[in-house]
């Protein structure tokens, strides 16, 4: 095995009647499934063609599946390929800047199992300890891993929704405490995006359970079949979460586009009540403005200090009325 491949491969196990062999090497998987009662769990990660080319010829599986597991741009899915099943899940983490998505590619077969992890995901060294720990449940084959490590998968949504959720928090309270802004606006927009990416990753895994419960029985005895209904009841909690949330998410977007409208009424209000206060001397002056030779009040030697009275007093007490009318 090159360097690179080592790089690729993380574990290939081998167990008989649910008790692990230890680790065996690529070159030797075709020994191993010719024994009775075992069978190979295989995880890569990243894998390259050559790679997967190598583990098509060991478990004899189809162009397509091969074809799909190349690529990271996979919708959830679940597809039988003659006596073996591939499937794409979705996972997700919280990074630092968002929601991180990846996608894991698993192969099952009556004797094997091998899962293609690609982009954000998390690594599956716990599930197969766990599994070991249960040689009871391995014994009945492959169809228990893959129950695992689904689980697995879906549990990992519930941090990712719980912080989405304190985001929330953190926006909604902005917006009622320190008045809307666009970073605010940008936050809810970005927040509903990833609410949605995350809906289009959980909802096929309901079907996908459906599925695995009800058909497939040569590759997952019916006494396995049943924790996929577990599997299925956590997405259906999730899936409410989220649902919930987005409409949270819709509300709190109403109310900051609300606050935004009074907002620019409360600055319109106050530029109307300026430009009246200011229209009265605007007015006075531009009546003595005229010019006219025949206006009695340029004679009087107390006319400018009245007219300057009489529009201080009228623009004070319209100022104070627009003040009790909380214009101003």
């Amino acid at each position: 095995m090159s360097l690179t491949e080592q790089n690729m491969v993380m574990r290939c196990v081998a167990y008989e009647n649910g008790i692990s062999l230890g680790e065996i090497t690529l070159a030797q998987i075709g020994a191993v499934l010719q024994r009775d009662n075992t069978f190979i769990w295989l995880g890569l990660r990243e894998a390259n063609k050559a790679l997967l080319d190598n583990i098509q010829q060991q478990f004899g599986l189809h162009d397509l599946s091969i074809e799909d597991a190349c690529s990271a741009h996979q919708r959830p899915k679940l597809e039988e390929y003659g006596d073996s099943l591939f499937m794409v899940l979705h996972t997700a983490q919280l990074g630092e800047e968002g929601v991180d998505f990846g996608e894991t590619h698993l192969f099952l077969g009556s004797r094997f199992l091998v899962t293609v992890r690609h982009g954000a995901s998390a690594s599956l060294r716990k599930v197969r300890e766990r599994c070991e720990a249960q040689p009871h449940q391995l014994s009945k084959g492959p169809g228990f891993a893959l129950y695992s490590i689904m689980d697995f998968i879906v549990d990992n949504y519930m941090p990712v929704i719980d912080g989405l959720q304190e985001r929330f928090d953190v926006l909604e309270s902005a917006i009622f405490q320190y008045r809307p802004s666009r970073q605010t606006m940008e936050g809810l927009y970005e927040l509903k995006r990833e609410l949605l990416l995350l809906e289009v990753a959980i909802n096929p895994v309901i079907d996908i359970c459906n599925e695995l419960m009800r058909f497939h029985n040569s590759l997952i005895p019916a006494e396995v079949s049943v924790y996929f209904r577990d599997v299925a009841d956590h997405i259906k909690r999730i899936d409410q979460s989220i649902h919930s949330m987005r409409e949270m998410l819709l509300a709190a977007m109403q109310v900051h586009l609300t606050f935004e409208t009074v907002r620019q009424n409360d600055v319109v209000k106050k530029l109307a009540g300026w430009g009246a206060i200011l229209a009265i001397p605007t007015m006075v002056f531009s009546w003595y403005g005229m010019n006219f030779k025949h206006m009695p009040e340029l004679d009087w030697e107390y006319s400018y200090p009245l007219v300057i009275a009489v529009v201080a007093i009228g623009s004070a007490l319209l100022y104070w009325r627009l003040k009790k009318a909380q214009w101003l």
